[in-house]
């Protein structure tokens, strides 16, 4: 199954670790300190082409981990996790 982010982007669900709102997260200087150091490293990957409102942490095979930013909030991804609002596979 998969979770669909916003902008075409889709996500394996097995892979999630965390969903945050990007806003409370950048408020403080550890989430500040978090996307920053994803950024250098490259896993922050922006697809969306528009201002981000959430980010999810993912593992991934080839990187620790990887960082997908939405355009959708957080409780809406949430949402569509939790009322099973997953992709199922093609």
């Amino acid at each position: 199954m998969y979770l669909h982010l916003g902008s075409g982007e889709i996500v394996p669900e097995e892979r999630i670790i965390g969903v945050f709102d990007l806003d409370h997260c950048t408020c403080s200087p550890r989430g500040r300190e978090f996307l920053k150091k994803a950024e250098e490293e490259g896993v922050v990957l922006d697809a969306i082409g528009e201002l981000p409102r959430s980010f999810l942490v993912c593992d991934h095979p080839y990187h620790r981990q990887i960082v997908y930013l939405s355009p959708l909030n957080s409780v809406t991804l949430r949402r569509r996790m939790e009322q099973g609002g997953l992709m199922n596979e093609a």
